[in-house]
């Protein structure tokens, strides 16, 4: 495990039974290292498995192999109430007939604190989630984003050296949910203590993680920070799940890369993080921003759809039978109607090789 981090989990495996009597494989040999005083995010579907290792990580299951080390220190063994980690789940779970300063001091009277001390705690999570004001309401009397932020505060009041969060903004609607990105950001720099998400949303993870670990079936297929994710996808999936991308099958021979309706996809145009090909089919993934389209009567492409959200035109262009998606804006966007001939090529560096 590195000096600097907070959490360190190795080859970790969880399976569950099924009602048919046989078992799914929620984590396989899972290994991640989380930098202490980071926002990491886990990222992906349903089902997939981010949840099972936070709860694994929070000691509310027991992986059957492996092994987490929270500072240097194993803690797959520890009871929960042990272990110096707390989780902000996304019900909330406060008590409805505590207020909201009750709410915060109830952890750090199980803990056993001076009244003093657990006062001045209190006083300091409210004023750290911006709610000093509030301290004498009960849950029932707050907004949603409110009683996130108590959620927040009870959690943080005990000082916890990983703050674990299980999808904690999904039940706020859209503007609260970005507000709330910004307050999380906000406590994680303030207080330095490291964050660990589970979220099945791309933009979420996107815009809060330093670190964004993908899942896909119980295993992490890519990890990295949010831009290298996006623009360097190693699989098709992560490709297809983050963001938007046109997957384009095509074959490799001699170095070269074909892709019917394009032709040669010349070397300028591929990443230089892809992994050279290797003869045989290959898959290009190419980010819609990276489509370049040119007007011309003998082009490779006819524009199907064009439509303008916010300030770029969303195109749809049919290149023989594969549909890709465009996005464009700036002078010449207007040129692009329904109809048009095209000639379609990529931007250079743009075009990567992702594994099937």
């Amino acid at each position: 495990m590195s000096a600097e981090s907070a959490l360190s989990i190795r080859e970790v495996t969880k399976t569950f039974p099924t009602p048919e009597g046989g078992e799914v494989r929620a984590l396989d040999s899972v290994s991640l290292e989380v930098a202490d005083g980071s926002f990491t995010v886990l990222l992906g579907p349903s089902g997939c498995g981010k949840t099972t290792l936070l709860r694994c990580i929070a000691g509310l299951e027991s992986p059957d192999s492996g092994e987490i080390d929270l500072k240097g220190q194993r803690i797959d063994d520890v009871p929960v109430w042990k272990r110096r980690v707390n989780t902000v789940f996304q019900s909330y779970a406060l008590f409805p007939h505590m207020t909201v300063a009750q709410n915060i001091a109830f952890g750090l009277e199980m803990d056993k604190l001076p009244k003093a001390q657990i006062q001045q705690k209190v006083g300091a999570a409210l004023e750290m989630v911006r709610l000093s004001d509030l301290g004498a309401r009960r849950p029932s009397q707050l907004s949603g984003g409110q009683q996130q932020r108590v959620a927040l505060a009870r959690a943080l009041a005990k000082e916890p050296e990983v703050l674990l969060l299980d999808e904690p903004l999904s039940a706020l609607d859209l503007k609260l949910r970005r507000g709330m990105q910004m307050e999380l950001k906000r406590l994680q720099r303030e207080t330095s203590i490291t964050f660990v998400l589970v979220t099945h949303d791309q933009d979420e993870a996107m815009s809060m993680g330093d670190l964004v670990a993908v899942f896909d079936s119980g295993r992490i297929v890519q990890v990295g920070p949010p831009r290298e994710v996006y623009l360097s996808p190693r699989t098709r999936f992560v490709a297809d799940f983050i963001g938007e991308a046109n997957l384009l099958e095509g074959a490799a021979a001699g170095g070269r890369i074909d892709i019917p309706g394009f032709g040669d996809v010349a070397d300028e145009a591929m990443s230089a993080g892809s992994a050279p090909p290797q003869d045989g089919p290959v898959i290009v993934a190419v980010r819609p921003e990276n489509v370049v389209l040119r007007p011309d009567p003998t082009g490779n492409g006819t524009i199907v759809d064009a439509t303008f959200i916010g300030g770029d035109l969303h195109v749809e262009v049919a290149v023989g039978d594969t549909l890709l998606s465009v996005r464009q804006g700036g002078p010449g966007s207007e040129a692009l109607a329904v109809g048009a001939l095209v000639r379609v090529g990529f931007a250079p560096g743009s075009a990567r090789i992702v594994e099937p």
